[in-house]
Order: C-alpha cells, then sequence, then structure tokens
C-alpha cells in the first residue's frame, strides 16, 4: 500500500512539531507572560456545576492521561514480564473506557455551564471554546477506540499502536508507516491528541504544569515568616 505525502506528514512530522511547539511554547509563555500563567477560575459562579463537573472531568483526564503514558511507553520487556499482550489490551480498554466516560461526562457538564451562563460566557475566549471542543471531541473519540477494538476491525492492532507511540520518541525511521491500513478513528484519535499539546501553550491548559510542580512543595525549605508583634511589643 502506497504512503500518501499527508500521511506522512501528519504522522511522521506532525508528531514532532506538536511536541517541540508544547515545550518550547511553555518554556517561553512561562519566560514571558507568567501573569497569564493561571486557569481562570469562575469557581465563584454555579458552584456546583463547576464542583460536579471539574471533579468528574479532572478524576477522569489523570487516569487517561497516566494510563496514556504508561500503557504505551512501558518497554515491551517489562509489560510481557508483567502481563501477557492480551491482559495489557484489556486493561487498556477497561480503564481507559471508564475513566473516559467520567471526563467526557464531566466536561460537558463544564461546557453546558460555560455555554448557557451568560456572566461566564462574557469571560470567555476564542481558545476556551477551541479547548473545550477539541477536549470534547478527543475523548468522543478515545471512547470509539474502545468500541472499536472489542470489535477487531481489520487493521487493527494494539501492539501496532504502542509500536507507533513508542517510535515517537525513539525516533524511529518510517514510524508512520506502522499506521497505514489502520482504521480511520484510531489515526483521528492520535492526530487530535498530538493537536492538543501543539495548541496547549496558548490555552489556559498551560495552568497543568503548575499542578505537576506543586509536589516540589512537599521537598522545599520551610518558609521564615516574621511577625511585628514582637517589634511593637518592644
Amino acid at each position: 500500500m502506497t504512503d500518501p505525502w499527508w500521511h506522512q506528514f501528519l504522522f511522521g512530522f506532525y508528531p514532532y512539531i506538536a511536541l517541540t511547539m508544547f515545550f518550547v511554547g511553555s518554556l517561553v509563555r512561562f519566560e514571558r507572560e507568567q501573569y497569564t500563567w493561571e486557569s481562570d477560575s469562575s469557581q465563584l459562579l454555579r458552584k456546583r456545576q463547576l464542583r460536579l463537573g471539574s471533579m468528574l472531568f479532572h478524576l477522569g483526564v489523570l487516569v487517561v492521561f497516566f494510563g496514556h503514558l504508561v500503557g504505551f511507553l512501558m518497554p515491551e520487556p517489562i509489560v510481557l514480564a508483567l502481563m501477557s499482550p492480551h491482559v495489557h489490551e484489556m486493561m487498556a480498554m477497561v480503564a481507559g473506557g471508564v475513566a473516559g466516560v467520567f471526563a467526557l461526562i464531566g466536561i460537558t457538564v463544564l461546557a453546558y455551564r460555560r455555554f448557557t451562563d451568560p456572566r461566564i460566557w462574557s469571560n470567555t475566549r476564542t481558545s476556551d471554546v477551541l479547548v473545550l471542543v477539541i477536549l470534547w471531541l478527543q475523548l468522543v473519540l478515545g471512547l470509539l477506540t474502545v468500541v472499536f477494538s472489542l470489535n477487531k476491525l481489520p487493521g487493527y492492532s494494539f501492539e501496532v499502536l504502542v509500536q507507533y507511540v513508542q517510535g515517537i520518541v525513539t525516533f524511529r525511521p518510517g514510524n508512520a508507516d506502522l499506521l497505514i491500513g489502520v482504521p480511520w478513528v484510531y489515526q483521528v484519535h492520535i492526530f487530535l491528541g498530538l493537536t492538543i499539546f501543539l495548541v496547549f501553550p496558548f490555552t489556559r491548559l498551560v495552568h497543568i504544569w503548575s499542578g505537576f510542580a506543586s509536589v516540589f512543595y512537599l521537598i522545599r525549605p520551610y518558609q521564615i515568616v516574621r511577625t511585628r508583634r514582637r517589634s511593637l511589643e518592644r
């Protein structure tokens, strides 16, 4: 089967364009626009919907993210030492499916809250709408991949998808060729996932870095605070 130029671009070059923008763009924004490095919370409005949607979305998306990270990037010898390829695939479908449903319900609640409340909508930027739409579509596609995987459609192979993701990290030559013949839902899911990395530095998603960086609070030195009480007593 021939490899069209657009396929080579989308799955061979685009991953490195997106990841370069992700890391370099985040660094530049932190260096030049630190005061925009925030989640722009609207927690004072419709607290109940925000609490429900945020809890479901963040719980689900964290499981999905770390599940993808570990499930696809764990070296094959370690995976085979722990479980069979079939068990690996079933764990990915079950855990990813349940977490994906949680995240999809959560982001739907958050989107409804943002789009229907005039006060929240008036403070909504174009980038906020773009992020909501991309994340919602990505979660729907992720759940569709579970359905496609259960049906074992022609061209589908969980091991091939794992090899492709690992090939991006290891700079494997001809890595895009692995996705030739793979069902469209997996290709679109991969492309949209890479697009999230591409737009990441230009949206409120950058606050995710701060969440990971908060771990360093556990090991930082104690902060010394001096009060004026003693000096006033003198």
